[in-house]
């Protein structure tokens, strides 16, 4: 049973720049595939007519007949009567050849987190010999246990906003609190600022509020286009703004203060709601002091509608789903009143780590900053040294780099690397609008001697994608998975 049908002008949107110099069929499918890895296109969704796509796309209905053809044989898409082309389900993992890779052959660069804090097992075990005092409770709470709200509220303290633990909600981790945040304060139609390139998961909660995302463009060199920004504001007048400040993914980038200032201003003037994402803010490597969180740079009367969003996903580790809203007293109990939607609390042996975590938290950050900057100059000087055409930027923390490649081949090198056992995100996965094909974003949260293998690996997977090497090899193309 199909989930949805795609339209042409949508799929031709999702495609963007796609010509590579190879063959038509070729570089359509390639993107397709990627999309359908990325689940950018579920499992279940209708592909459009051949002649629809091919008059979108301005190209012969033959050329979009030999892709689907070349979906069916790598088995992206299946042909269902009365249906079309449908996406099929995509198995875990990887194939190369008849063979398939083991975890250990595999280098994900897939997803930009961190392996777990090694102090982490001590702190599991610690809140195990809490067991029966977290046990004798119902296990149901909605707003957070007492002890962590106090240590997240402390926290933003320390970085120079005031808060009360009332005004924090403990949630399943920040893209929980995302989409509570999307499903209570945005309505079907509603103009929604958004970053692009941005974290593609937010974009998606927001799109699931059918809201309609307006961009403003970030960029390594530049950062905020502040001047779009502004005429977003005064001109879409938008309810939400979604804006990442600190280590910006995919970019890396920080919001100088005065922008932040400005930002929170412009917001204010138009009544909109501000979603601060810093999951990534205390992720210093070699940089100056981080700035105080966004909020604090409006004035105390404008932070109403200021809502930040935090989680130890990056900090602690990925499997520790606990994350937290901050937010005004009102607005926090809105999302408290809307949560039952959703979940029915934080598991309380989470919370109980978390609150050992924020304890060891200085101590946590510096072993942060040692790995991930081993792991960034690993990446970029092996970029640089492999591939010297590409830009390539020196962040100052955060968890990836986001390379300029000179060519629109972002896609068609994600699938390459994949085939030689490099899991990466191409940069249209990033696109609010399309595009990105240009870009490509590397994590350097792996080890550093695995970084420099992948960088190999991407490095050969780029020289055939620049000779149409993978173009031209379809039969290859229907093993990778």
């Amino acid at each position: 049973m199909q989930d949805s049908r795609l339209s042409s002008r949508a799929l031709a949107l999702m495609l963007g720049e796609w010509r590579t110099g190879g063959t038509a069929y070729a570089a359509i499918a390639d993107r397709i595939r990627v999309f359908c890895l990325d689940n950018r296109i579920a499992a279940g969704t209708v592909l459009p007519a051949e002649r629809d796509l091919a008059t979108r796309l301005e190209v012969s209905r033959t050329t979009i007949a030999t892709a689907y053809s070349s979906l069916r044989a790598s088995g992206h898409i299946e042909s269902l009567r009365g249906s079309g082309s449908v996406v099929r389900a995509q198995p875990r993992g990887v194939l190369i050849g008849a063979g398939e890779l083991a975890g250990d052959d595999v280098i994900d660069l897939h997803q930009a987190s961190p392996a777990a804090w090694p102090g982490l097992p001590a702190l599991y075990a610690a809140a195990a010999g809490q067991a029966s005092s977290i046990t004798s409770r119902p296990g149901y709470d909605m707003v957070g246990a007492t002890g962590l709200r106090e240590a997240i509220a402390a926290r933003y303290e320390q970085r120079g906003l005031p808060t009360d633990p009332d005004q924090i909600v403990v949630t399943n981790g920040a893209q929980s609190a995302i989409a509570l945040i999307a499903a209570t304060f945005v309505k079907r139609g509603d103009r929604v600022m958004i970053e692009t390139p941005t974290y593609p998961h937010a974009a998606e909660a927001l799109r699931r509020r059918d809201a309609r995302l307006v961009s403003v463009p970030v960029s390594p060199e530049d950062g905020w286009d502040v001047e779009r920004a502004e005429h977003v504001f005064r001109r879409a007048m938008p309810s939400l703004a979604y804006l990442m400040p600190d280590f910006q993914n995919p970019t890396g980038r920080i919001m100088p203060g005065e922008h932040r200032t400005l930002l929170a201003a412009m917001a204010a003037e138009v009544g909109a709601m501000v979603l601060v994402d810093e999951t990534t803010a205390e992720l210093n490597i070699d940089g100056p002091a981080p700035l105080a969180p966004f909020a604090a740079y409006s004035p105390a009367d404008s932070r109403a509608r200021i809502i930040t969003i935090g989680s130890l996903g990056k900090t602690v580790w990925g499997g520790l789903r606990v994350g937290w809203i901050r937010a005004e007293h009102e607005l926090a109990r809105r999302l408290v009143a809307a949560r039952p939607l959703f979940d029915l609390g934080t598991p309380d042996m989470e919370q109980a780590v978390a609150t050992l975590a924020f304890e060891r938290m200085p101590e946590i950050l510096a072993q942060r900053a040692l790995a991930l900057g081993a792991g960034r100059d690993a990446v970029v000087t092996a970029l640089r040294d492999r591939l010297p055409e590409w830009t390539v930027h020196s962040v100052q923390g955060g968890v990836a780099t986001w390379v300029g490649l000179g060519a629109p081949r972002s896609s068609q090198l994600v699938l390459g690397a994949r085939a030689r056992g490099v899991l990466l995100s191409s940069g249209p996965r990033f696109a609010v609008d399309g595009g990105y094909e240009r870009h490509l974003r590397i994590p350097f949260t792996a080890e550093p001697e695995a970084l420099v293998r992948a960088v190999d690996v991407i490095a050969d997977a780029w020289a055939d994608a620049s000779a149409g090497v993978l173009a031209a090899r379809d039969g290859s193309l229907a093993e990778v998975v």
